[in-house]
């Protein structure tokens, strides 16, 4: 069986998902990109400014699941330029302390031109 979770202090879905599923005891975010979601806005103009607020969004949607950063074991990364890779890696190093396993690619175009997208998983035993 499993539960949708979604946190009204992270973005409301752009498109027909839900921010997070929980089956069992493991939780599966959608990606998030850094919407505000006060304003429904793009927040930041910059690599490290859009990561802190994916961040912030992800730890909306963790807190409500019950969970934080301590308990993700992956995550998915996509930058649409692997040139701001060291610049996303200082502030996602911030947030991910416990260094969960991670994929990270360079795409074409993230959804609303963004530069960062991220989804986890994580154990809520």
């Amino acid at each position: 069986m499993f539960t949708f979770i979604n946190s009204d202090k992270a973005p409301a879905a752009i498109g027909p998902y839900s921010q997070a599923v929980r089956l069992g005891n493991v939780l599966f975010t959608s990606g998030q990109i850094p919407i505000d979601p006060a304003t429904g806005e793009i927040s930041g103009s910059d690599i490290k400014e859009q990561t802190r607020r994916i961040c912030e969004n992800l730890a909306a949607v963790l807190k409500e699941a019950g969970a934080d950063f301590s308990r993700v074991v992956k995550t998915t990364c996509f930058l649409s330029d692997m040139a701001d890779f060291a610049a996303f890696n200082e502030v996602y190093a911030e947030y991910f302390i416990s260094k969960p396993a991670r994929s990270c690619v360079a795409v074409k175009t993230l959804p609303k031109n963004v530069l960062a997208e991220i989804e986890l998983i994580a154990d809520l035993s």
